[in-house]
């Protein structure tokens, strides 16, 4: 297996909660892995309103100096920004307060240096928020980023999504001379008159060496490979360990500005995070 040593050491606690249990939430019923898939970490997100997620699995990033895209919020380590709803989900929350010369707080939790994998099935079951100005994420990055800065260390991105457009998700992968404003991308929308605020959603990458695949619902509307015309030879990034990242930015480069309509709080709900490997 392709993750940590201390991920391993937490593993057990992990896959009990993902394998044997059902959730007092949305999850209806633990679903068993793919047939291709043996399953190396899940978050079910079970446990009392107002409680932190698994620190054995979670991490926060802290701060408010726009992470590199003018983004408005702090990102805390506070329970009124993260955690868990009581009813099976983790709820990362944006609140609109002034906070550390900010005025908007949220969330970014991430999996570094607790678990860490190259290659494998990720995915995420996750309701959106509706309103411009928001931005949540679903995301990765190379586990190598202190000793190959970004974006020589790789991002794919598996869910990026813009409040006021909440028809459209998109995915995408950055790396060497395709990164910042030039990933490589492609966007799935919604039949007419549904959005990804109405309901929860299935986000999902199988990463294979060569290969990168992007879906939603099952359904794959998004592949990346390393002979495409887009990577140039020797710049594919994408045969390392990557750590998962989930965040609700405000505003920003890509979030946009954030409209006199948009309703705060706002939620992000993710119902499960669960990883995978091909088995051999």
């Amino acid at each position: 297996m392709n993750h940590t040593k201390k991920a391993i050491h937490a593993l057990p606690l992990v896959l009990a909660a993902g394998l044997l249990g059902t959730s007092c939430g949305s999850n209806d019923e633990i679903v068993s892995p793919p047939a291709s898939w043996t399953l190396t970490m899940s978050d079910e997100f079970d446990g009392d309103e107002g409680t932190a997620p698994n620190d054995e699995m979670w991490t926060y990033a802290v701060g408010g100096d726009g992470w590199g895209n003018n983004q408005l919020e702090f990102n805390t380590d506070r329970v009124e920004n993260v955690s868990l709803d009581g009813e099976g989900h983790l709820r990362i929350r944006a609140i609109k307060e002034s906070y550390e010369g900010n005025d908007y707080t949220s969330g970014r939790i991430k999996t570094q240096d607790l678990f860490e994998q190259k290659h494998g099935r990720f995915e995420a079951r996750i309701k959106l928020p509706a309103g411009s100005g928001l931005w949540p994420a679903f995301w990765m990055l190379g586990a190598n980023i202190d000793e190959v800065p970004w974006p020589d260390c790789g991002e794919i991105d598996i869910l990026e999504y813009q409040g006021q457009r909440p028809e459209r998700v998109f995915a995408s992968v950055h790396g060497p001379t395709y990164s910042g404003a030039n990933p490589i991308s492609g966007d799935f929308i919604l039949p007419e008159g549904e959005t990804f605020a109405d309901d929860f959603h299935v986000f999902a990458v199988e990463w294979d060496p060569s290969l990168i695949r992007f879906f939603v619902d099952e359904e794959l509307y998004h592949t990346v490979r390393s002979t495409q015309y887009e990577v140039p030879a020797g710049k594919w990034v994408f045969n390392n360990e990557f750590y998962v990242i989930l965040n609700l930015a405000v505003g920003g480069n890509l979030g946009g500005p954030v409209g006199p309509d948009t309703v705060f709080p706002a939620d992000v709900l993710v119902d499960y995070v669960r990883i995978f490997e091909r088995l051999q």
